[in-house]
């Protein structure tokens, strides 16, 4: 994974598994699909006649091509987006970076961990991965790592609810 300016140095980035790329793109698919139905409906009512006289020809022809722009923006944007998800564990905490265009990297000490969550949804399932959630008592510093194999969202599940005990004993 290439240095942002953001990230601190001398960091070994852990990425999400591959996976998890075939699961946003299914996600892409069925949201974009639903908007597009959705904003066809206009020009649907226009052509048949049941809707003459508003909207005007142009936006109900340009609400479709608008939402055909948008989801291709979005799918463009999709494997960066999920190249861009990593996780480094330190010493005293962890680091979670995400983003491609608003980068962010966020710190969550070992300490301020109040219970690692592993979350599994049917299509998670399906590709073998899994969404870890990191809380803290602030809940602007609730992180979440998706699209973790599943073995490695347990090891970390583990490993980290550990650290957060050690760290949380030794105040």
């Amino acid at each position: 994974m290439r240095r942002e300016p953001i990230d601190p140095s001398g960091l070994e980035w852990s990425r999400v598994s591959p996976k998890y790329l075939r699961v946003r793109v299914f996600g892409w698919l069925i949201g974009s699909l639903v908007w597009l139905v959705l904003a066809c409906v206009p020009l649907v009512l226009r052509l048949t006649g049941v809707w003459e006289t508003f909207p005007p020809l142009w936006l109900a022809w340009g609400l479709p091509a608008a939402v055909l722009v948008g989801a291709a923006w979005r799918g463009l944007l999709l494997p960066r987006q999920v190249a861009a998800i990593g996780y480094a564990e330190r010493d005293d905490d962890l680091l979670v970076r995400q983003g491609v265009i608003f980068q962010r990297t966020m710190v969550v000490p070992y300490g301020r961990m109040q219970y690692v969550d592993v979350a599994v949804g049917p299509l998670e399932r399906a590709f073998g991965i899994c969404t870890l959630k990191l809380h803290t008592a602030s809940p602007a510093t609730n992180a979440e790592i998706p699209g973790l194999p599943t073995d490695e969202g347990a090891r970390l599940r583990e490993q980290l609810s550990a650290r957060g005990q050690a760290r949380l004993a030794g105040l």
